[in-house]
């Protein structure tokens, strides 16, 4: 029998990465800080890394390889997933290098690709590195042409893989998504190239695939044919925090719309995949982003709000105009809700709800698949009167599971119905907790799996849909929504003219 850790297709068994390098621009950032080094220390961790493995930072610091380990310790320490093992950092300790530089010093850049050089004398490591970029987009095309000059970006050069991360947004539009895709794909090779929406690498995303093609229950009511509506709900408590300045320039539409929740869409709409494999699940999604329509009534089925002074958690908080470092009167919004339309033969006539937004009552992300009604034919009226519609409902977090809603009689002598819901909760059905999604797509990017990575395709059919929303928008003002509601009552509104309601997450 084959090795199962040598053979792609078997998935049994956890396979582990070459010897290779982990690049991180920005390292001193948030991301780099709370999510990437954890995640490597989880990794390592689970013993999911190989034994020959470097993280190599790159920041404009006056730092030494010992000053960059120690802030990855703390970093790992204070955000890591799994219990803290001094053994396991001990196994990491002194694979830790830096280089200090900023974007456009050629001598830093000159450094990096010796550094990467030496790690085959030093560290066993055959010329195989990973770049991640946890950078500003306006820096990618600067670090790009560094990494082609020097050659780090080739692998004939490096004699082993070179790989590029890179971090959303993809551009701000149709026309800058196609530049920078004509900018990476000249530096890397396209199969090197990793697209990362860390939603994919979420373990009830993937379920969602589990629950409709490995089991005969859901998929049959699957369609248009019993199908309502579908709901899909991305809600923040929080504000913008530190992201003034990238959000005021993007907002809602942009940050999220764009990427997480049309990926979800696709997701959730997709045709069965002939296999489990990255092209021919990406092929599906396609098809559906390609499909999308938006509705002629733009007016009052794309809406955007903003949040204004209110309370959230029982906390007063300020409105988007008085956070730190917005501009007076932006008309950036911080909330949309919008309707969509899959035009294809599974899905025509049923409508997509897309809302995210951020001060909104509590964190949340689901899709609502909504049933139409039954005819209730032996019931009477008032037997059914507080019976509402079949609901699945995937929450992908934070209480990460699946809610079935459906009728059932009230106990006593009469026939009331009434809905009530099972609930299946990851936490308690599984001994192990779900591994962070930076934990598995970083894993990912090191294997060379792009099954949870998006193409430059699909980035472009996702912006061809978002284009022109914000061409509808451009010169308006957002709906003023008061933070700890559900958004705007245009929101409200749009759904109210269906006969249908948001579900409350």
């Amino acid at each position: 029998m084959a090795n199962p850790l040598r053979d792609p297709q078997d998935r049994r068994l956890p396979h582990i990465p070459e010897p290779c390098a982990l690049v991180i621009f920005g390292v001193t950032g948030d991301l780099a800080r709370k999510k990437l080094i954890p995640a490597v220390y989880d990794l390592a961790n689970r013993g999911q890394l190989p034994a020959a493995f470097v993280i190599l930072g790159f920041a404009r610091r006056d730092w030494d390889h010992g000053e960059f380990e120690e802030l990855a310790r703390d970093a790992a320490k204070a955000h890591a997933r799994t219990p803290w093992r001094e053994d396991v950092w001990n196994r990491l300790a002194g694979n830790f290098k830096f280089v200090p530089g900023s974007f456009d010093d050629d001598a830093a850049f000159d450094t990096l690709s010796a550094t990467l050089d030496e790690l085959r004398d030093t560290h066993a490591i055959p010329g195989n590195a990973a770049f991640y970029f946890s950078i500003p987009p306006g820096a990618f095309p600067t670090v790009l042409r560094q990494l082609e000059r020097t050659g780090a970006a080739d692998n004939s050069v490096s004699g082993g893989w070179r790989r590029v991360v890179v971090e959303k947004p993809f551009g701000n539009d149709l026309e800058s998504a196609r530049e920078l895709d004509d900018v990476v794909d000249d530096v890397f090779t396209a199969e090197d190239v990793f697209r990362i929406d860390h939603y994919l690498g979420k373990e009830t995303v993937q379920n969602i695939m589990a629950l409709r093609f490995a089991n005969a229950l859901f998929e049959p009511v699957w369609n248009s044919h019993y199908v309502d509506s579908v709901q899909l709900t991305m809600a923040e408590d929080v504000g913008i925090g530190s992201r003034a300045g990238f959000y005021d320039s993007a907002g809602a539409a942009r940050d999220v719309l764009q990427n997480h929740l049309l990926q979800l869409l696709a997701l959730t709409a997709m045709e069965e995949p002939v296999g489990y494999a990255a092209d021919e699940i990406r092929t599906e999604k396609l098809k559906v982003l390609r499909a999308i329509t938006l509705p002629e009534d733009l007016e009052t089925y794309a809406v955007r709000g903003q949040y204004s002074e209110g309370w959230v958690a029982g906390e007063k908080v300020r409105g988007y105009l008085a956070e730190d470092n917005i501009a007076d009167g932006s008309t950036t919004e911080t909330f949309v809700a919008v309707k969509l339309g899959v035009q294809n033969r599974r899905w025509a006539g049923v409508p997509f709800y897309l809302r995210t937004g951020k001060r909104l009552p509590r964190r949340v992300t689901e899709i609502a698949v909504v049933f139409k009604r039954a005819p209730h034919l032996p019931f009477h009226d008032y037997d059914t009167e507080t019976l509402g519609q079949n609901q699945l409902v995937i929450r992908v977090q934070p209480d990460e599971g699946i809610t079935v809603k459906f009728g059932s009689k009230v106990p006593g002598t009469g026939m009331e119905l009434r809905d009530i819901s099972m609930d299946f909760h990851y936490g308690e059905a599984f001994t192990e907790s779900s591994p962070e999604a930076y934990e598995r797509l970083i894993r990912d990017v090191l294997l060379g799996d792009k099954t949870l990575f998006p193409d430059a395709a699909e980035v472009e059919a996702s912006w061809a849909v978002i284009d022109p929303l914000e061409e509808f928008w451009a010169g308006r003002k957002p709906s003023p929504y008061p933070a700890g509601t559900w958004g705007p009552q245009a929101a409200e509104n749009m759904m109210d003219i269906d006969d249908r309601s948001w579900r409350r997450a």
